[in-house]
């Protein structure tokens, strides 16, 4: 009987063993794939982005915020990879575009109605003036409550087109990882007015910030197709 007991015991422990030896084998086999799939993924990253390192690529870039159909005939105005504030491009419809600065870390490109361009040149210019935030949101809204400083048509709308990397593909000139975020410029609008609420209920769902203000406007964050 003890011989009987001993051999199920025994038994027991190399199926026990077996099973570990296969429980890692496939975790090292799972780990090695997961390896091969990052090294895959990177290699691809590295064939096809590239570096935002000319006037060219930031041009590229910034008109990728802008409507498709509407791309070629944008205003592309910024830094340019010298550091100088100019216009990298003409143009001849209603967008003007406003390239990533080569200086600072990640991508944020963006592309506004030439109706904005007053308001958005005011805050570049207090910005350069080393105005805090604060103090430039209350310097144009008294400018604009005056009727100073104007912003367009209300419903005028910026899109962002931003990211973490500074990697492009030259080829479609899509940005590694960016995503887009949309500006609808409705000043002095509230959640009453709109109907809109002052907070996101869900992902990807419309709201208003600065409610009541000169700079009210409807935020949209499309989600990633990730």
């Amino acid at each position: 009987m003890k011989r009987i007991i001993t051999a199920f015991v025994f038994t027991g422990i190399l199926v026990s063993c077996n099973s570990s030896d296969k429980t890692k084998n496939t975790n090292m086999e799972s780990s090695d794939s997961e390896t091969e799939l990052i090294d895959s993924v990177s290699e691809e990253v590295n064939e096809r982005f590239k570096a935002i390192d000319s006037d060219e690529a930031l041009i590229a870039t910034a008109l990728m915020a802008a409507p498709k159909e509407s791309r070629m005939g944008c205003k592309v105005i910024g830094y340019n990879m010298a550091g100088e504030f100019v216009t990298l491009k003409e143009g001849d419809n209603e967008f003007i575009c406003l390239a990533d600065n080569p200086k600072l870390d990640g991508f944020s490109s963006a592309c506004y109605h030439k109706g904005l361009e007053p308001f958005m040149a005011r805050g570049r210019e207090l910005k350069s003036e080393g105005k805090t935030g604060k103090e430039i949101f209350d310097i144009r809204e008294e400018e604009v409550k005056s009727g100073k400083l104007l912003m367009g048509k209300a419903g005028s709308t910026l899109h962002i087109y931003f990211g973490s990397e500074s990697l492009y593909d030259p080829e479609t000139s899509d940005v590694a990882g960016a995503q887009y975020r949309y500006v609808v410029y409705m000043p002095w609008a509230t959640s009453e007015s709109t109907g809109l609420p002052e907070v996101p209920k869900e992902p990807n769902h419309p709201w208003i910030m600065n409610p009541g203000s000169h700079k009210a406007h409807i935020m949209i964050t499309p989600l990633t197709e990730d």
